[in-house]
C-alpha cells in the first residue's frame, strides 16, 4: 500500500492502480493526478476535514464513487449521497478494506458540542483516527496517522494514543495548525512514544509517500 500525506488531515492510499483517499479539508490544497478512486471516507463534519468543493472535484471526475461518514457528515453534506458508517461497520471498497472505530470526536471545550467521528483502520495496516485518540483494538498497525496540533489536542495525550496503538511506524498529521518550531517539537514527542515500543517515526511533508 503506498501513503501519501496531504496537507493538514488528508491522506491518499494505494493499492493496486486503485485509491482511496481521507479527510480532504479546508487545507488541503485541490488534489491532482487522481486515479481510479474508489471511496472516500470522511471522519467527521468539521471543515477542515472535507469541503463540498472537493467533493464536487472529485465526484465530476469519478462520479459513483461512494462516500462513507457517521451520522453528522450525512447530515452537513446533505447535498452529497454520504453513506453512513458508524464503529464496529466492515466494508470493502475496492482492493481496500475498512472497519470503523471511535464514536465521537475529542472534547474541544465544554461550551462545544461533541460530535460524530469515526476513525478508520485500512487492511488491518494502516489507522487514522480522525479528531480523536480512538485505538483500534485488537490490530497490529503497520502504519498510523497520528494528529499532532489541533484546539482539542495536548501532546501529553498524542503521546498516550502512539503508545497505546503501538504501530511498526507513526507519522504526524492534523498539523496546519502549527508553527515549524511547535511540528519539530510534536514530531520529536511522537517519535520517543514510537520508540517505546520498537517502532520508528517518519517524518513526512505534503506530498510525500511512504509504503507498507
Amino acid at each position: 500500500m503506498h501513503v501519501t500525506k496531504h496537507e493538514h488531515a488528508c491522506v491518499r492510499l494505494e493499492r493496486e492502480g486503485k485509491t482511496l483517499l481521507i479527510d480532504p479539508g479546508t487545507f488541503t490544497l485541490p488534489l491532482n493526478d487522481l486515479h481510479d478512486v474508489v471511496a472516500v471516507v470522511i471522519t467527521h463534519e468539521h471543515p477542515d476535514h472535507w469541503t463540498s468543493q472537493h467533493l464536487s472535484r472529485i465526484l465530476e471526475t469519478f462520479p459513483n464513487v461512494p462516500i462513507y461518514g457517521p451520522e453528522g457528515v450525512v447530515r452537513a453534506a446533505a447535498g452529497f449521497d454520504i453513506r453512513e458508517v458508524s464503529p464496529g461497520d466492515e466494508l470493502e471498497a475496492g482492493p481496500f478494506r475498512l472497519e470503523f472505530f471511535g464514536g465521537q470526536h475529542e472534547v474541544i471545550h465544554e461550551s462545544i458540542p461533541v460530535i460524530d467521528n469515526v476513525g478508520v483502520l485500512v487492511d488491518d495496516e494502516f489507522y487514522y483516527p480522525g479528531d480523536s485518540y480512538a485505538v483500534p483494538k485488537g490490530a497490529a498497525v503497520k502504519l498510523l496517522a497520528a494528529p499532532v496540533g489541533a484546539p482539542w489536542l495536548k501532546i501529553g495525550d498524542a503521546i498516550d494514543f502512539v503508545l497505546a496503538v503501538k504501530p511498526h511506524r507513526v507519522f504526524a498529521t492534523h498539523d496546519m495548525t502549527l508553527s515549524q518550531a511547535g511540528l519539530s517539537m510534536g514530531r520529536e514527542r511522537l517519535t520517543w512514544a514510537a520508540e517505546q515500543n520498537g517502532g520508528e517515526f517518519v517524518a513526512l511533508e505534503p506530498g510525500e509517500s511512504t509504503d507498507i
